[in-house]
């Protein structure tokens, strides 16, 4: 009986609603909070910690926040640009927030500049629009916002897809026959 209904629960799929919460590091939590509540507008919504660390989390909206661990020493490295490879060796490149429209964008921008923080005009990218920045702890940043909404229209611009894209690209024909 259990093994059917793990076999049951194998073959079902999951509805993801978003990120729960991405965890992320910082040296200085003060300077942390100050960015992505003060600069960025994210609400705090949930502090922990104890004498070996700190873990904070932000509302970016429908559930989704992204959190901090402050490890009392912790050195994050240096910054990186978006999209750029790393010397070393990291898994991870940058985080994109997505807003609502153009014109939330162009807000965000403003208010970046404003509080001196450096960021780029908006690029074009086919199917979103983006602006980049980083934080303080050098985590490089990118607020976007669906020019085309890709869950409804799949966009698929890579000139030589891997062999799974090929593969569900050729469902989708035959599925359309």
């Amino acid at each position: 009986m259990q093994e059917q209904a793990i076999e049951n629960a194998a073959t079902r799929s999951v509805k993801f609603m978003g990120i729960n919460h991405l965890a992320m590091v910082t040296g200085d939590m003060d300077k942390t909070v100050r960015f992505y509540r003060d600069v960025l507008g994210m609400p705090l919504v949930a502090t922990i910690g104890n004498k070996a660390f700190r873990h904070y989390f932000f509302n970016m909206g429908q559930g989704n926040t992204i959190a901090f661990f402050e490890w009392p020493g912790i050195t994050t490295g240096p910054a990186k640009l978006s999209g750029v490879p790393a010397r070393d060796g990291r898994h991870f490149d940058h985080i994109s927030f997505c807003v609502e429209n153009l014109d939330a964008l162009h807000d965000l921008q403003a208010r970046l500049q404003a509080h001196e923080v450096e960021v780029t005009r908006v690029v074009e990218h086919q199917f979103i629009q983006s602006i980049y920045f980083d934080d303080p702890n050098g985590i490089s940043l990118e607020a976007s916002y669906w020019v085309i909404d890709v869950a409804e229209a799949p966009v698929w611009g890579d000139p030589n897809p891997v062999a799974a894209v090929k593969e569900q690209m050729a469902e989708l024909v035959a599925a359309h026959k």
